[in-house]
C-alpha cells in the first residue's frame, strides 16, 4: 500500500513529528497535505528540527536522509514522507 494511503503509517508520523519538536498540538489536527517546513507551515519547523526528526525516522524507520535538500523535499508534507518511507 502506497505510504499517502496508509492512515496509521501518517497518524504515527505525525505523532513521531509532534513529539520530537515538542509541539502543543495534537496529531490527528495535523492534515496530510499541509506544509511542515517554512513561513506558511503551522509547526514552522527549521533546519534544527528536520534534523532531529530524521534521526527519529531512522531509529524508527531504519530510513537515512542525510542530503538537507532531500529531507526538505521529502518532508513537504505528511503525505510526502509517508510516500517516500513507502513506496508501494
Amino acid at each position: 500500500m502506497k505510504g499517502s494511503q496508509d492512515t496509521a503509517l501518517k497518524l504515527d508520523l505525525k505523532t513521531l513529528i509532534i513529539e520530537e519538536t515538542e509541539q502543543e498540538l495534537a496529531a490527528e489536527d495535523l492534515t496530510d497535505d499541509e506544509p511542515l517546513f517554512g513561513p506558511d507551515a503551522r509547526l514552522q519547523l527549521d533546519s534544527i528540527d528536520g534534523l532531529q526528526i530524521s534521526m527519529a525516522l531512522q531509529v524508527a524507520y531504519g530510513v537515512r536522509i542525510t542530503d538537507p535538500k532531500e529531507l526538505m523535499r521529502v518532508m513537504q508534507n505528511i503525505n510526502t514522507l509517508a510516500d517516500h518511507l513507502q513506496p508501494d
